[in-house]
């Protein structure tokens, strides 16, 4: 008989095709092969503010939830990081100089809609953003510092300085997956959750390069 995949393993699986297409994206490609520029950076730090700030706007709602509290800890909050990055990057009036692309506005609306009625949902948005920026930040964050001169300042966001080992953490984070009082049906309501956040993702760079070109023309 063969063995049941834990839950954290299918989801992983499931995901696998979208987290290629979202690392493979034009955006993304040239930030990190040197075409992009700094204000490509600032703008894709912009967003993730916005997004970050929903998500945790609910997980204060849900810190007394049974099912979201579990995944809830004070090495989650990334908003200190990204405030303290933007304020290097564009000054004290920082949030006068941003604003939510179209599709991190879609982003942001289903974040708070499906955290207000199902934790399950907001898990999986959890999940696919602080899971997947853990994975890829730090290594982002010393690509940005040889490009463009950070030291620190300005890609505090993607270093996870709090958390002291980030494999360790993301599979104590799967433990709790697997360890969460899914059903069946729930599992795969989850999973197509998480396919929605990548898919928010990969539609928010297109809205950036489309910004981008904008900007530039």
């Amino acid at each position: 008989m063969n063995a049941v995949a834990p839950f954290s393993a299918a989801l992983r699986e499931r995901s696998s095709g979208a987290h290629s297409t979202r690392e493979c994206d034009g955006f993304v490609t040239e930030l990190l092969t040197g075409s992009g520029t700094r204000d490509d950076y600032i703008a894709l730090i912009a967003q993730h503010w916005f997004i970050y700030a929903a998500l945790e706007e609910a997980a204060i709602h849900l810190r007394t939830d049974p099912v979201a509290s579990v995944f809830l800890t004070g090495t989650h909050s990334r908003l200190p990081a990204l405030e303290a990055d933007l304020a290097f990057l564009l000054g004290p009036d920082w949030r006068d100089r941003i604003a939510p692309l179209p599709t991190t506005q879609a982003y942001v609306s289903r974040i708070r809609r499906v955290a207000a009625t199902w934790p399950g949902g907001f898990v999986a948005h959890h999940y696919t953003r602080f899971v997947g920026d853990l994975s890829g930040g730090p290594s982002i964050g010393r690509l940005m510092q040889r490009r463009f001169g950070f030291e620190t300042n300005g890609i505090g966001f993607l270093l996870f300085g709090d958390i002291a080992d980030p494999k360790a953490f993301k599979s104590v984070y799967r433990e709790q997956l697997d360890a969460a009082p899914w059903d069946d049906d729930e599992k795969e309501r989850v999973i197509a959750e998480v396919l929605v956040a990548y898919r928010f993702t990969t539609e928010l760079f297109a809205d950036l390069t489309r910004a981008k070109r904008s900007r530039v023309a």
